[in-house]
C-alpha cells in the first residue's frame, strides 16, 4: 500500500514573554508569544512540521482552524502530495466552505499555512535539505507551477515569473557558495520594544552595534514625547552611521502617522514600519509621498499575495515584509517573492515571534540564490527570544544569520518545550517559574 498521511496535530504552544515585556509594542503592550504548532504525520513514520504564530488569546482559534481543514488532507497520497504542492496548497486555501471564513486571510488562511508549511517541511526532510536549498535547486519552471496566478496576472504572469527565475540562473551556483561562507545581512529588534527601560534601549542597542549589526529597530506610536527621547538616546548610543528603523505596529491614522514623524525626522530614521492600517494601501501611499526620504515599509500582517501586489502597484511601500506564516505558507511567499522583483521591491522579512526566523530565513536565501540574485538593502529581522525551543535555532554571527544546513523549514520544536508549555495545562502555565 502506498504511503498516506495519518494524521495533521495541532497543540496550542503559548510562551509568557509577558513577565519581561519582551515583544512590546504600541498596539501589544504585553504579548504572550504563541504557535498552533502542527504535525503531519504519515503511516511512514515520517512527519513535518509547521506553525502559525499568534501572541496569546486566540491561539486555541488558530489551533481549531487548523483541525478544521486537518480533514482535507488526512488520508492523501504522500507521493501525490509532495509531487504537486501547487495544488496541495490550492486544495487547502480553495475549499468552497471553509474559503468562506477569509476568504484568502485570517485564522483560515493562517492555518492552511501552516499545514502547506507542514508539508513542505516533510518534503524537505525526506530530501535531506534544508528548505532554501530545496528551493533554489528547483528548475524555474518548477517554481512558477507552485504559483497561484488567478489574481496576479494583471501584475505578474507566468511567463514574467519565468523569465525573472530564468535570469538569475546564471550565478546561482556561486550564490550558494557565498551564502554559505558569508551568510545573510540581518538587523535586529531586541534592543527596541516598547516596555524596555531607557538604559535598557542603550545597553542592548550599543550592544547590538558591538556585536556586528548595522542596523536596530525601534518600537513607536504610543507617546510622542517618548518616541522622540527614546530615538534621541539610541541615536547617541549608536551613532550617526548605524541604522535606525522604526515600528509602530498600526498606532496611527494616515494624517496622524505623517504628523508623528515630524519630529522624529531629526534623528534619521530607515523606515517607519507599519505605520497605519495594513489593510490600508492608498493610506500607506498617501505617507510614503509625505515622509521621503524616509521610506515606509509593511508586510507582516499583510493577508496574501493580492494585497501584496496592489502595495507594489500603487508604490505605497519601499520595502516589502513578508512573513513566514501570516499567508498561506511557502507557495504564496514564492509568488510575493516574485512579485518583489517584478517592482524592484528589496524584501526584508518579518521575524521575531516564535519560529519565525527560524522559518524567514529560508525564504530570503532562497530569494538571493534563485530570484533576486541580491542582498542589496535586504536584511532579515532578528529578535533574540525563544531560539532555544527549536531543533534547528538559528545561528548569527557578526550580525548575520548563518545559511542553516539541516533538513527541513526549522519549524521543529523539542517535544520536552511543546510539552512544556502547552497551553493550558503544561507544568510553565501551572508554575510561577519561567524557563
Amino acid at each position: 500500500m502506498s504511503e498516506v498521511i495519518t494524521a495533521v496535530d495541532a497543540i496550542d504552544v503559548r510562551f509568557p514573554t509577558s513577565r519581561e515585556l519582551d515583544g512590546s509594542d504600541a498596539m501589544n503592550p504585553e504579548p504572550d508569544y504563541s504557535a498552533a504548532y502542527v504535525t503531519i504525520r504519515t503511516s511512514g513514520g515520517e512527519e513535518g512540521f509547521g506553525l502559525a504564530f499568534t501572541v496569546g488569546r486566540g491561539n486555541e482559534v488558530q489551533v481549531a482552524a487548523i483541525r478544521a481543514l486537518a480533514p482535507l488532507v488526512v488520508g492523501l497520497p504522500v507521493a501525490d502530495v509532495l509531487a504537486d504542492l501547487g495544488s496541495f496548497s490550492q486544495t487547502l486555501t480553495g475549499d468552497s466552505q471553509l474559503r468562506w471564513l477569509g476568504p484568502h486571510k485570517g485564522a483560515i488562511h493562517m492555518a492552511a499555512g501552516a499545514i502547506v508549511n507542514a508539508a513542505w517541511d516533510l518534503y524537505a526532510r525526506r530530501e535531506g535539505k534544508p528548505l532554501w536549498r530545496l528551493l533554489a535547486e528547483m528548475s524555474p519552471a518548477q517554481l512558477v507551477g507552485l504559483v497561484d496566478f488567478r489574481y496576479l496576472r494583471d501584475a505578474l504572469t507566468p511567463e514574467e515569473a519565468l523569465d525573472i527565475l530564468q535570469r538569475a540562473q546564471p550565478g546561482r551556483e556561486q550564490r550558494q557558495k557565498d551564502l554559505l561562507a558569508l551568510g545573510y545581512p540581518a538587523y535586529t529588534t531586541t534592543p527596541g520594544w516598547l516596555g524596555y527601560t531607557d538604559e535598557k534601549l542603550v545597553r542592548l542597542a550599543r550592544e547590538a552595534v558591538a556585536d556586528g549589526f548595522d542596523l536596530i529597530k525601534l518600537k513607536v506610536g504610543a507617546d510622542n514625547d517618548a518616541d522622540v527621547r527614546r530615538m534621541a538616546l539610541a541615536r547617541e548610543a549608536v551613532g550617526p552611521d548605524i541604522r535606525i528603523a522604526i515600528d509602530a505596529n498600526q498606532a496611527w491614522g494616515v494624517r496622524q502617522a505623517i504628523d508623528w514623524l515630524g519630529p522624529l525626522a531629526e534623528y534619521d530614521p530607515y523606515w517607519i514600519e507599519e505605520p497605519t492600517s495594513p489593510d490600508d494601501v492608498l493610506g500607506h501611499a498617501a505617507i510614503r509621498g509625505a515622509i521621503a526620504p524616509i521610506k515606509v515599509a509593511t508586510g507582516e500582517h499583510c493577508h496574501n499575495q493580492v494585497m501584496f501586489k496592489q502595495l507594489l502597484q500603487a508604490q505605497a511601500i519601499d520595502v516589502l515584509q513578508m512573513d513566514a506564516t501570516r499567508v498561506a505558507g511557502v507557495n504564496e511567499n514564492i509568488a510575493i517573492l516574485l512579485l518583489a522583483a517584478k517592482f524592484g521591491v528589496p524584501v526584508c522579512p518579518h521575524a521575531g515571534g516564535v519560529g519565525l526566523c527560524e522559518m524567514v530565513q529560508h525564504l530570503a536565501m532562497f530569494d538571493y540564490v534563485a530570484v533576486s540574485g541580491s542582498t542589496d538593502d535586504r536584511l532579515i529581522e532578528y529578535v533574540d527570544h525563544l531560539h532555544q525551543h527549536f531543533a534547528d535555532p538559528v545561528v548569527i554571527r557578526e550580525g548575520r544569520y548563518v545559511a542553516p544546513e539541516l533538513p527541513g523549514t526549522g519549524a521543529r520544536m523539542h517535544p520536552e518545550s511543546v510539552a512544556a508549555y502547552s497551553f493550558p495545562n503544561g507544568p510553565q502555565w501551572n508554575s510561577s517559574e519561567e524557563s
